[in-house]
């Protein structure tokens, strides 16, 4: 039996450990460096001690559950964009707030997604993070601004809420200043051909880049295809096989690594060996592709994990009082797509 006069302190006076400590133990907490021998302190302290939370009593005190709603269009289902919630999920737990999710589909209607937020609502979430598979403008449910809410990977087309996104422009100039810092001089782009902010913006950073390095970014080839596997064996053997050898790219940016994978495909049957004579950097770092390619993909990492745990801090700051949201709400929050480098980039022929 629990004893409810026992707190989170007592527990750390009796461990000899700080009170942050024990909140990543006892919260089970993945991230936190905490060593195995101090973690059977701290489970031992409490279970000697009878310590037992109280959520019941702290709902009561702040009027707030410790719930926190996230409505997830598809990324529930999907591995690669699931780190979303895995950054959320942690970042909650290490603030005291468990994460209810709730899936929906892109493709459903505003008032379906409108009785998904009615349902975390009825449950009595202290605020909702709204999540998509990625970056893009989406119409909000209307009850979605009855509590504190944050968007991850997407912006509202009525703006006015905070929002998390990925600095595609500048992850595409990473991947590109990778290849030109190996020496090409010859680069296309393999491009997306749905109208969202990624196709844009990595387009953008990839001319961008070419430009400041004098290698005319406007003149660069670009093939654009559907985001999938075929899409990028398809446009890579067009951009390879485009007549004079002096006009055929010794390295390619794909749009994402699934379109690089095409790529690969088509070097193969083309007899080109990468990274020797031609050079690949992707994007997005998908977990089951890029390093599993041969040779390992280099690529530019989405910060999944990153947006979902800034997107709660952000949440529960608001909850309790500590941040306004309506002060971020103008421009969404941009991070930084990091390099990931593998195998598949070297300098060209000479």
């Amino acid at each position: 039996m629990g004893n409810k006069n026992v707190g989170i302190k007592d527990v750390a006076l009796a461990a000899g450990v700080s009170v942050t400590t024990v909140s990543h133990v006892l919260n089970e907490v993945a991230y936190a460096r905490v060593r195995p021998e101090t973690k059977e302190k701290v489970r031992a302290a409490a279970a000697q001690l009878g310590y037992e939370p109280n959520r019941l009593a702290q709902a009561l005190r702040t009027q707030r559950t410790g719930m926190l709603g996230l409505l997830s269009e598809d990324i529930a289902t999907t591995p690669h964009a699931g780190r979303i919630i895995l950054g959320a999920d942690e970042a909650a737990k290490a603030r005291g707030y468990n994460l209810m999710i709730l899936n929906t589909s892109a493709a459903a209607s505003l008032e379906s997604r409108q009785a998904d937020v009615e349902a975390l609502l009825e449950r009595r979430v202290d605020g909702i993070l709204y999540a998509t598979m990625y970056h893009r403008s989406v119409d909000l449910p209307p009850n979605l601004g009855n509590v504190p809410s944050v968007l991850v990977d997407s912006v509202s087309t009525g703006g006015n809420i905070t929002a998390v996104i990925p600095d595609e422009e500048r992850g595409a100039r990473t991947a590109v200043s990778a290849l030109v810092e190996a020496g090409h001089t010859r680069i296309g782009f393999l491009n997306n051909t749905d109208d969202v902010p990624a196709t844009h913006l990595r387009l953008q950073g990839f001319r961008n880049t070419l430009d400041e390095a004098g290698l005319d970014g406007g003149a660069a080839p670009v093939e654009s295809a559907p985001s999938e596997v075929q899409g990028g064996y398809e446009a890579a053997r067009r951009i390879l096989e485009r007549g004079r050898s002096a006009d055929v790219p010794t390295a390619l940016f794909c749009y994402n690594d699934r379109m690089a994978m095409g790529a690969y495909r088509a070097a193969a049957e083309l007899g080109l060996a990468i990274p020797a004579d031609l050079s690949i950097v992707g994007f997005d770092d998908q977990q089951l592709i890029a390093a599993n390619l041969y040779p390992a993909l280099t690529t530019v990492a989405l910060p999944h994990y990153e947006m979902g745990a800034w997107a709660v801090e952000q949440l529960i700051d608001a909850i309790e009082g500590k941040t306004d949201l309506a002060l971020m709400a103008a421009a969404p929050t941009v991070m930084d797509c990091p390099l990931v480098r593998r195998d598949s980039v070297a300098p060209p022929r000479a």
